[in-house]
Formats: structure tokens, sequence, C-alpha cells
């Protein structure tokens, strides 16, 4: 793994981007931006999942970004769970959730293995 030089380097900041901005655009449908509270819930937490990683590089010390990127590794639960209410209420198609719910798994891993390393003492990915 080689040092980070800056947040923008890291894949799962890179892949969490491209999460935030298909969750826009599928809230962005009539039916799902009607729903103001499942929409701004979805967006918010798909913000957070990117947010928290860049937060964390930002941070003093290995061990506060991978507490950060535990943070980001629970936005990303809390991103899965609002898929399922969205799903149920037909506000997107099984196939937006498989490719979302996939991306996220990704991530998921991303970060949690990020973490782990920085738990073992380097700065690095």
């Amino acid at each position: 793994m080689g040092t980070f030089r800056k947040f923008e380097d890291i894949k799962a900041w890179q892949k969490a981007r491209r999460l935030a901005s298909k969750i826009y655009s599928f809230t962005g449908s009539l039916r799902f931006a009607q729903d103001f509270g499942l929409r701004n819930q979805i967006q918010r937490a798909s913000v957070s999942v990117m947010a928290n990683i860049a937060e964390g590089y930002g941070g003093h010390s290995d061990k506060e970004f991978a507490n950060f990127l535990s943070m980001a590794h629970a936005s990303v639960s809390e991103v899965q769970s609002h898929l399922y209410v969205a799903l149920d209420l037909s506000y997107i198609s099984a196939e937006a959730f498989e490719e979302l719910y996939d991306l996220l798994e990704e991530i998921g891993r991303m970060t949690f293995v990020l973490a782990a390393h920085l738990r073992k003492g380097t700065k690095s990915g």
C-alpha cells in the first residue's frame, strides 16, 4: 500500500463520492423526492461516508483516522438500511438497489480493512 498525499487519493473516498452522486440521482425521482424524510436521511448518510473518510485523513493520528473510518463504515450500514425502505416502497428498482448495495459493500470492506491497517500503526493505503 502506498502513502496517501491527500484524501482524494483514497480509493474508498473516491467510491464514496460516486455513491453520494448516485444516491442524489436516485433520490431525485418524483416519488422518492416527495418523501422528504427518507430522502434527507439517505442523502445525509451517503455524504457522511465520504466526509468521515476525509475528516479522518485530516486528523492527527492513525488512531483518529481509524475511528473516523469506523464512523464511515457505520454510515455505510445506515445507507444500506435506508435502501431497503426505498426498495420496499418502490422508490428504486431491484437493479438500482443491487447496484448501490454492491457499491456500499465494497466501500464497507475498504474502510474496514484500512481502519484495521491503521490500527496496526501506519497511515498508508
